[in-house]
């Protein structure tokens, strides 16, 4: 009897902080494309984001951790956080695959970041790698993506969730809850932390 080739879902960001419209996106992903699980990856250090400056790579870490606790199907992984160098997706899902040299890998991308495919290091290894997949964003359209990635990636449609991390950071900075936007084991590490307040 031959045996399903595991198919895992990796799913990249700078999670800073995590929040409930990622985990959203993650799971009716895992759903519409049957996966068995789906790695959440806090990047180590992003190259395009270089400019701002980011929680800790830890400290994401840790609320990744909290926020997919306990969660059958989401799963926190550290493969980007060790390197010392630039994170690139590339060299990601080659790490991924040789951990998970029989599994079926499965890239999941909002549509405003594949739209910007040609400004990713070796981008057409990543076809190779994994079937990329674009997840729906409110304000994104998947004509946005240009030809030559368009007809190789799979749209993937999502709930339109209207949070952002920039947005939360946002509220914070102002003083203001953000119940409802990010998992309650975040929200308490948030508190208890004091980060992203003036």
């Amino acid at each position: 009897m031959r045996v399903r080739p595991e198919r895992i879902g990796i799913f990249g960001g700078t999670f800073d902080p995590v929040h409930l419209g990622h985990l959203i996106a993650a799971r009716e992903a895992a759903e519409r494309l049957r996966l068995d699980r789906v790695l959440l990856v806090p990047a180590g250090r992003p190259p395009h984001k270089c400019r701002r400056r980011l929680a800790p790579a830890a400290q994401r870490a840790r609320m990744v951790r909290r926020a997919v606790a306990g969660d059958p199907l989401l799963r926190f992984s550290g493969v980007e956080l060790a390197s010392r160098c630039a994170s690139y997706t590339v060299d990601t899902l080659r790490s991924i695959g040789r951990r998970h040299p029989r599994a079926r890998l499965f890239l999941l991308v909002g549509l405003d970041q594949a739209a910007l495919l040609h400004t990713w290091k070796d981008p057409g290894t990543l076809f190779a790698l994994a079937t990329v997949c674009a997840l729906a964003r409110p304000g994104f359209s998947f004509a946005a993506i240009p030809p030559r990635w368009r007809r190789r990636i799979v749209p993937v449609p999502v709930s339109a969730v209207g949070i952002s991390a920039s947005a939360i950071r946002a509220r914070l900075r102002r003083g203001l809850t953000i119940r409802n936007l990010v998992p309650p084991a975040v929200e308490r590490y948030i508190a208890a932390e004091g980060l992203y307040s003036p």
